[in-house]
């Protein structure tokens, strides 16, 4: 399966999504020093993150004189880390997924609670709209990516999973509920992809406090 042309389709915005998960608050010039790009394409590429939800912005606030610079950090789906962007998505996702769940009530998992299944409503959409095909068991708590369309890309297969986990954590922080990324199940064969979740206590989210 080819990957859709999303976001993170491009591996300089995956590069760059993967600065700003490792440290919040960069700069264009820090950016374009990791990655020697251009300054004008750093920017157009963090437009199309920050379009996604995946990155937020801020200005600096400075104490002394200068123009204040413009920091970019990661969507963690925290308070401080929230973006509006993503906050539409997962409500849209959401909604679409109660729907769903009327219409073919044998679609609802008894063993989650709402707020879980809405967490795995916005990850599923998430994942689709970055070129995957997720199946997800809600028993066991997993979602097969296979085969994984980056398996081929040995060079960078590393940071490409960071990336990926990196957002679907921040997917399920963003919804709000019990489940987070666990991790992935190892295999011998770079196609296999499983992300395994758990249950934790759920943490109140941007979104969730919205939805209340």
């Amino acid at each position: 399966m080819a990957v859709g042309y999303s976001a993170i389709s491009s591996y300089s915005r995956v590069e760059i999504m993967h600065l700003v998960q490792q440290r919040p608050r960069r700069t264009i010039a820090e950016i374009v020093e990791a990655t020697d790009l251009h300054p004008n394409t750093v920017r157009e590429h963090l437009q199309r993150l920050i379009d996604a939800g995946y990155v937020v912005l801020e200005t600096e606030r400075r104490t002394t004189r200068g123009r204040p610079r413009v920091l970019y950090s990661a969507a963690t789906g925290t308070a401080e880390a929230s973006s509006p962007i993503a906050t539409h998505r997962v409500r849209e996702a959401a909604r679409r997924g109660d729907l769903l769940r009327r219409v073919y009530p044998g679609t609802q998992a008894a063993t989650l609670a709402p707020d879980a299944l809405h967490q795995l409503d916005a990850l599923i959409d998430d994942l689709g709209d970055a070129g995957f095909d997720p199946l997800v068991d809600e028993t066991a708590l997993t979602v097969d990516l296979s085969p994984c369309p980056h398996a081929t890309s040995a060079r960078h297969r590393e940071t490409l999973c960071r990336v990926h986990v990196g957002l679907m954590e921040a997917v399920l922080a963003q919804a709000g509920g019990p489940l987070a990324v666990e991790g992935i199940a190892p295999a011998c064969d770079p196609a296999q992809c499983v992300v395994q979740l758990s249950t934790q206590p759920a943490a109140p989210s941007p979104t969730r406090s919205a939805r209340e």
